[in-house]
């Protein structure tokens, strides 16, 4: 624009910190089979995005696996918020499980495509057919496929495995290694219509970590272990469970990273409850401790989306002193407002973000800026351990009370 020679002119520096919203970690997608769905509504191999509280989105599903998924979620969803933003991705059945397992894989091994073609990115995962494997020493093709894809749009994934015993279980487990995906060891008995069937926890359990979502203002930080799984008619068996004994089955199969669903039992110490189904289940099948818990995973992918969103603002303007200050403190401020949350219990600050010696002049001449930022989520409770002594001081104090009550009577 051509300045005036008389008159005046108006700009805004762009030199300030910025906000930003975040994202919905609650979106999921969904990739099944069923048979009798609408063609038209759900064509094949196609994502479509609707919200599980369209009912008639929902009857077009038929009553093949995905319904049964959808009504898992919405079966979790049960306040003001009834509804799911879902993917839905209808794979054709195959000639056997394997066969169908490799389409899903396909599907799976393509999720970079579905953010574009829904303008939506689903955060959680749900694809079928992962306790199926084609032997002992074999990892499920569905599985190999999330582990390899699961980090590309920062999503994870609650996966069925083998839920005829806990040693099957354990045994799938042992062909993971991902941060992104969280076994779990029992299968879920559920009415669908007059007939009792058995079908995946991994749908439920997606729901329930919208549910706890959706009590922290949609974001991914809280845990979710120690819920009640709503909609059941049973489990597919009894995992004996005990919060007191280590060696229970149920307990064995935490240890190994295989999350469960226990009975509740009315009168018993040891129960997770006086009734209802609960879930129990904080760690996902990476190999090491430090992101261990489902929970710190989503959390800080939540915080890389806020970092993504924040930069992108300051890219393409010339480095200054003042444009790396405003980017740090975008930052800074960020993370300050999810501290205060209870969110995170800390970050590095501002003035310890940008080091002289990770900035090299000639990095800079290049256009390259570097950022050192500590991020430390929340720990989920796990264990609590009690330590019970006698208390003298209680004695003591008796011993004072009736000498002060004989001297008042005196």
């Amino acid at each position: 624009m051509t300045a005036p020679v008389f008159g005046m002119q108006f700009s805004r520096p762009l030199d300030e910190p910025v906000p930003v919203l975040g994202a919905d970690f609650s979106k999921a997608l969904i990739i099944e089979t069923s048979e009798d769905a609408d063609a038209t509504s759900y064509p094949a191999d196609t994502a479509v995005r609707i919200s599980t509280g369209d009912t008639a989105a929902v009857a077009d599903l038929g009553t093949g696996l995905l319904k049964s998924y959808v009504q898992g979620i919405n079966d979790q969803l049960n306040s003001l918020n009834r509804g799911a933003d879902v993917t839905i991705v209808r794979v054709a059945e195959g000639a056997d499980t394997a066969a169908t397992a490799a389409a899903i894989a396909d599907i799976v091994n393509s999720i970079t495509d579905i953010p574009s073609a829904v303008n939506a990115t689903p955060r959680i995962v749900l694809a079928g057919r992962t306790a199926w494997r084609a032997d002992l020493e074999t990892t499920n093709p569905v599985v190999a496929a999330l582990e390899a894809n699961l980090g590309k749009i920062l999503a994870v994934a609650p996966v069925d495995v083998d839920d005829t015993s806990a040693a099957n279980a354990i045994d799938a487990r042992e062909t993971m290694s991902s941060e992104r995906l969280m076994p779990i060891g029992v299968a879920a008995r559920v009415y669908e219509g007059e007939t009792l069937v058995t079908r995946p926890m991994a749908p439920r359990v997606a729901g329930l970590m919208m549910r706890v979502d959706n009590e922290n203002e949609g974001k991914p930080f809280n845990p979710f272990a120690n819920r009640p799984i709503y909609g059941l008619a049973g489990l597919s068996r009894k995992i004996p469970f005990s919060l007191l004994d280590g060696s229970t089955e149920g307990q064995q199969m935490l240890e190994s990273n295989v999350s469960i669903v226990a009975e509740g039992e009315a009168g018993v110490d040891g129960a997770v409850a006086d009734g209802g189904y609960v879930f129990i289940g904080t760690d996902n099948a990476q190999t090491g401790e430090l992101w261990e818990q489902m929970h710190q995973v989503r959390g800080t992918d939540y915080l890389v989306v806020k970092l993504m969103q924040i930069t992108k603002q300051f890219l393409g303007r010339k480095i200054t002193a003042d444009l790396a200050e405003a980017w740090i403190n975008s930052i800074a401020f960020m993370l300050r407002d999810e501290q205060a949350a209870g969110n995170i219990l800390g970050y590095t600050p501002a003035a310890e973000m940008f080091l002289a010696d990770q900035n090299s002049p000639e990095q800079i001449r290049l256009g390259h800026l570097k950022l050192d930022i500590g991020i430390e989520p929340a720990p989920v409770f796990k264990l609590a351990t009690h330590e019970i002594r006698r208390y003298r001081p209680a004695v003591e104090g008796l011993v004072n009370e009736i000498i002060a009550r004989l001297q008042a009577a005196a």
